[in-house]
């Protein structure tokens, strides 16, 4: 066991060597695709009740910035929307328009009145009640 730990001790010297002069020391590297040291920490069994493990990672990390697709966020996208128009619009509206708009987006409902309610707490967007609906329109201050 203390082999194991060694050599996983080993490779994040290493790590830390390939990173040493890493420009923004703020920001922590992103693993290789195929490099997954957790898994190597879960093979040293751990004396019983001497630590709790994290369990274990499903998928690799995605390499730095290659094949990440940098898609906008929900909440720019909503923006974008409610900016579009001078009149209230209904979260479904808003939904519609954006499936219509972003066919590789697809957010449940909920999701969409979520971030809706997170702009109206961050002051980018106002709601309004109208009869049994809830509409939102972008806030002066907040149009692009």
């Amino acid at each position: 066991m203390l082999r194991q730990e060694e050599a996983l001790l080993g490779e994040i010297l290493n790590l830390a060597e390939r990173y040493k002069g890493f420009a923004d020391r703020s920001r922590l590297p992103e693993q290789l695709q195929d490099e997954v040291v957790v898994a190597r920490a879960k093979q040293a069994p751990a004396a019983a009740g001497s630590r709790r493990e994290a369990p274990a990672r499903t998928a690799p990390a995605k390499t730095g910035t290659k094949g990440k697709s940098h898609q906008p966020l929900l909440g720019d996208l909503l923006q974008d929307l409610l900016g579009n128009h001078d009149e209230p619009r209904s979260a479904k509206e808003l939904r519609d328009e954006l499936l219509k708009q972003n066919p590789d987006r697809n957010p449940t409902p909920q999701v969409v009145r979520n971030t809706l309610e997170s702009l109206v707490a961050k002051g980018s967007a106002q709601r309004h009640k109208q009869q049994h609906s809830v509409m939102y329109t972008l806030v002066a201050s907040a149009r692009r």
